[in-house]
């Protein structure tokens, strides 16, 4: 395949060409800025300057999108509500309150889960770390298949009612989950999730089976996260320096990424990102937002530097080429029924292979070509191979051959 010696020339978008959220009506920047690194920089007389450096630059170059959620000990909520001020009418904010107990760093059993007292006493904590009174977009999870999916859709249907939400969204759920609980809100009358956040990179594609679909079809936006891979995705680590004793924080989240397949996405991400004159991360951020359905993308910023790379993500359109060469490199080696374009891989282009025939043979009553009775199958079979010469299979086969004639 000829590569590419450029991209297309094309700017992808501006971090102020805003998208609506789905069916909210909300409109909001391309990149949404992901808030968890607040309050993990360097802190000097107890401000975060590193962190408000981020919010700044991205706030005033147009970006009205951000993320946070009841994590650790609230710093990153805490943090946002300072800068917010008297830009909250004009920015739009996601929350979320299914943060579990550990993460919270909290010894409460009911902290975190799926029931009523969970959801108020969570929100109203993010509210009053943040010093608001709502936020936009409420995010919950239900990967609980015992969860009575009613009790915790009327419980987030009545935070809406009271204002202090003003959208309800969803992450890491299952489709069949996120579908059955908008087909009930929407007879019920109540909220209905409007968005969902869910991990999408070139290492990770699970999303593109079932959730994609399920989101296009019903109006949902996405919001796509970890788009990087946790770092794997920006080159900056080898194979050798991930085998070495080297460390650092994330080197074991890293790890989980470095396999043949993900090293050879890699691999191509840095030649198109060499072609097109980019960062890797900008090439894999480019890549995610040119996919169909993706309405943004989370990312976080521990640094101004960081923010650049991902804003300068938005300052390049990929060719069709391009985007070939990287969804050939990080396709999903096996589709799973029924998502394949293709048929069962053991009865390819209708065409029953010897494996399938045979496992039918094993337990089928009924022949496999004429749904005929065992018995009177037996009798055919005497009658065209007295000598007994054909197997099961074989026979099968020339049956097959026989009908296609």
């Amino acid at each position: 395949m000829t590569t590419d010696t450029s991209s297309s020339g094309e700017i992808l978008t501006k971090l102020d060409n805003y998208v609506q959220l789905g069916s909210s009506g909300l409109e909001v920047s391309p990149l949404c800025l992901g808030t968890m690194t607040f309050g993990q920089q360097d802190k000097a007389d107890d401000q975060i300057k590193t962190s408000k450096i981020v919010f700044d630059k991205y706030y005033e170059l147009g970006g009205n999108f951000f993320d946070t959620a009841n994590f650790g000990n609230g710093d990153s909520e805490r943090i946002l509500g300072q800068y917010l001020t008297s830009k909250r009418s004009k920015v739009v904010i996601s929350s979320k309150y299914m943060t579990p107990p550990s993460a919270q760093k909290s010894s409460d059993p009911n902290s975190g889960v799926l029931n009523r007292k969970s959801l108020v006493e969570n929100l109203d904590a993010s509210l009053k770390r943040m010093g608001i009174g709502y936020v936009d977009v409420l995010y919950t999870q239900i990967s609980d298949y015992g969860t009575n999916v009613e009790n915790v859709l009327r419980g987030l249907d009545d935070t809406v009612r009271s204002g202090k939400a003003l959208y309800i969204a969803i992450t890491d759920t299952p489709a069949w989950i996120i579908s059955e609980a908008n087909a009930i809100s929407r007879l019920r009358g109540w909220s209905q999730f409007v968005a969902l956040s869910s991990q999408y990179s070139l290492t990770d594609r699970s999303f593109e089976f079932d959730l994609r679909p399920m989101c296009m079809k019903n109006g949902i936006g996405v919001i796509p996260y970890n788009v990087i891979s946790s770092g794997f995705l920006t080159g900056r680590y080898t194979e050798e320096y991930l085998k070495s004793d080297q460390d650092f924080p994330a080197k074991n989240t890293v790890l989980k990424y470095a396999n043949k397949k993900n090293w050879g996405i890699l691999e191509e991400v840095k030649d198109i990102s060499e072609e097109v004159g980019r960062s890797p991360a900008e090439v894999a951020i480019n890549w995610t937002l040119q996919q169909p359905g993706i309405t943004s993308l989370v990312v976080a910023a521990r640094n101004e530097g960081i923010l650049d790379e991902n804003l300068k993500a938005l300052e390049f359109k990929l060719t069709p080429q391009q985007l070939l060469r990287l969804n050939t490199t990080s396709s999903s080696t096996e589709i799973p029924f029924p998502h394949s374009s293709q048929p069962n891989p053991i009865y390819i282009a209708s065409q029953p292979t010897p494996e399938y025939l045979h496992a039918l043979e094993q337990f089928k009553p009924y022949s496999v070509q004429s749904g005929e009775p065992s018995s009177s199958k037996s009798r055919k079979r005497a009658q065209s191979d007295p000598e007994g010469t054909e197997t099961p299979v074989e026979e099968s086969q020339s049956l097959y051959k026989k009908n296609r004639q």
